[in-house]
């Protein structure tokens, strides 16, 4: 549902997030929310966890999220250093596996969400790291500072998931938040109409995939899509080609850089029908890609944490915003204009149709494998109704 009366500011990069990240927390009074995918033992996760601390320090109830997973790699040292601040440090789902696919290994924390003082929100896809590891320029990234009503949506959202976590794990008393009622929203703060959208796996399975087909199917003119990692099903594909086929634009942004070879391969399977519906598509070279976003008829955005794939649609955790605002958008579109024109190649159908056999083949039989493995996430042992991912 759309809530007015929001303002929203898109933030590009970690250069834009981090010091307003920063800012806000340094800010708050009254309660941080703080989740995260990754949370890396590096300049950035050092400048964060300062920061953390310094408002734990100063009275503020201080709560940071993370996923056994995704920060498996951060050190127990600075774990304790946070907690030695009063900062109260969740993992979800602590306990990691290479040797199983049970569906409730698989189910990640992948949103990055920040609330303070119920005030101010961030939400987007870039994680606590560093922007540039190894690279000449900063991997490509949107988030979104969120002020007005909606931030109300998003703490509810935070809170109830850390209460639920602490809860399970039965901490003591001062990490549950017992009263779980929704508190008073705040005032407005701008003319936007936004939505918090979050993918779990009890009431909200498909909330994002929905609002991304309904936008797709309203959409009259153009549909710019930047995905890092873009391997979406059938009904998603479809949409798309009906799309570009009714007279819509159609223009992918995608991967560039091979970060994952089989899902990279993959992706490569779906080129030759896009192109043969007349949608254009674009790889991104000049860093990596780990944007989630688009930019639909002028107006319809939407920036978060959820990929195109299997794993973002279908198992983990995931939070987007979506915004209907001709500004906002505009915005967005030109950022992502600027990407293609100066850090993005064209495939042209031509050339796809001319590659090599074996390169061909190689897509289609990584393609076949992992969705072979989507099958067997779907149906390995496990509790379809165990929600607390």
């Amino acid at each position: 549902m759309m809530i007015p009366d929001n303002l929203i500011t898109l933030l590009h990069n970690g250069e834009a997030y981090f010091p307003a990240l920063v800012a806000a927390l340094d800010q708050a009074r009254q309660e941080i929310y703080l989740e995260t995918y990754i949370f890396e033992n590096d300049l950035t996760g050092h400048l964060i966890t300062e920061a953390l601390r310094r408002a734990a320090l100063r009275g503020v109830q201080t709560h940071l999220l993370i996923d056994g997973f995704g920060s498996k790699g951060l050190p127990k040292d600075m774990i304790a250093y946070l907690k030695a601040a009063g900062v109260m440090v969740l993992k979800f789902r602590p306990k990691i596996s290479p040797w199983t696919l049970r569906r409730r290994r698989l189910r990640r924390l992948h949103r990055k969400i920040a609330v303070v003082d119920q005030q101010i929100a961030f939400v987007g896809g870039i994680n606590i790291l560093d922007d540039a590891p190894g690279q000449t320029s900063p991997r490509y990234d949107y988030a979104v500072r969120v002020e007005g009503p909606l931030v109300g949506e998003i703490y509810d959202s935070a809170r109830r998931l850390w209460s639920r976590l602490a809860w399970k794990r039965r901490l003591r008393s001062a990490w549950v938040r017992r009263d779980l009622r929704r508190p008073p929203a705040p005032a407005s703060a701008g003319s936007m109409r936004a939505a918090f959208l979050v993918r779990n796996n009890f009431r909200h399975r498909r909330d994002i995939e929905e609002a991304y087909l309904q936008a797709i199917g309203r959409a009259r003119t153009e549909i710019i899509l930047a995905s890092a990692y873009f391997l979406p099903g059938l009904n998603f594909r479809h949409a798309l080609m009906a799309a570009a086929r009714r007279g819509v634009r159609v223009i992918l942004l995608l991967q560039g850089k091979m970060e994952y070879r089989l899902l990279h391969y993959a992706t490569h399977a779906l080129y030759g029908s896009f192109l043969d519906a007349g949608i254009e598509i674009y790889e991104y070279h000049q860093s990596l890609l780990h944007a989630k976003v688009a930019a639909i008829d002028g107006h319809w955005a939407t920036v978060g944490s959820s990929n195109l794939d299997p794993y973002s649609l279908l198992l983990a955790l995931e939070a987007n915003i979506v915004v209907d605002d001709e500004g906002f958008t505009a915005l967005l579109k030109q950022s992502l204009e600027m990407a293609i024109t100066t850090g993005a190649r064209q495939i042209s159908e031509n050339a796809w149709k001319t590659q090599p056999l074996m390169l061909r083949l190689a897509s289609w039989l990584s393609y076949g494998f992992v969705r072979f493995l989507r099958g067997i996430s779907d149906y390995a042992p496990g509790k379809p109704g165990n929600h607390d991912r």
